[in-house]
């Protein structure tokens, strides 16, 4: 079986060549919903770009014994893709997470905009719904069998947002009216992007001029308009051919 169809647990730490356990809740779902048995193999990745492919030794109720034959590192891309992914109401914020976890983003941040029908506030319904984009992006990660796992920031307001622009080696808005795609920008070969997707309102127009005064541009990505849950996929997408973040 190759490495790139093998399943993905997470742990803390790497685990050196030799002999481990693989317990806690990882532990119990590769041994009770996976049901993986000795001789079957399975990857480890601490989320920082460490990987350890290992063999099933043995099975417990709750745990797995592992013979770790080999660990090594993947470095992140030269180009690394921070999101800037508004708020958006029920669980289509997971999804734009989940989406932009597959398609290889390196971090996202919620951001409040002004036009967000979700609001996150700062007590327990706030935390509660950044809990749920962090474990998003965890268990994309893994399915995407990702050796690094993006990690999403506490909430941003505009102003906020405009100072990860200013400090970002580039830095692109989606918006609908644009008359930039996005084809055409040029990119940087390496350091951070910054990839901002409003609202399903649309980004207003003073938060527009907030963000192109702290140096940012504001792109297009085709003849269609793409809902705030899947216009960051489609647009890592369109990044990753036109760098090297996909070679």
């Amino acid at each position: 079986m190759s490495e790139s169809s093998l399943p993905v647990f997470s742990v803390e730490r790497l685990p050196a060549v030799g002999a481990t356990t693989l317990d806690g809740p990882e532990g119990k779902h590769a041994a009770t919903v996976r049901r993986l048995r000795a001789g079957e193999q399975l990857l480890l990745s601490d989320g920082q770009g460490g990987l350890a492919r290992c063999e099933v030794a043995a099975s417990a109720r709750d745990s797995l014994r592992l013979s770790v034959a080999e660990t090594w590192h993947v470095p992140q891309p030269a180009l690394r893709v921070r999101l800037a992914q508004a708020l958006v109401k029920g669980d289509r914020g997971e999804l734009a997470v989940e989406l932009a976890t597959e398609a290889g983003v390196d971090a996202v941040v919620p951001w409040r905009a002004a036009r967000c029908v979700a609001k996150w506030d700062d007590g327990p319904r706030g935390a509660k719904a950044l809990a749920r984009w962090r474990s998003t992006a965890a268990q994309a990660a893994k399915q995407a069998r990702r050796a690094w796992t993006p990690l999403v920031d506490d909430p941003v307001s505009t102003r906020q947002l405009a100072e990860l622009v200013g400090r970002a080696d580039a830095a692109l808005v989606l918006h609908e009216s644009a008359t930039t795609p996005l084809a055409s920008v040029d990119l940087p070969a390496a350091g951070e992007l910054v990839l901002v997707v409003g609202p399903e309102g649309g980004v207003a127009s003073d938060e527009l001029a907030t963000l192109t005064d702290a140096g940012a541009q504001v792109v297009r990505l085709g003849p269609t308009v793409l809902r705030a849950s899947t216009a960051a996929a489609v647009a890592l997408g369109a990044v990753g051919v036109r760098t090297d973040r996909w070679n």
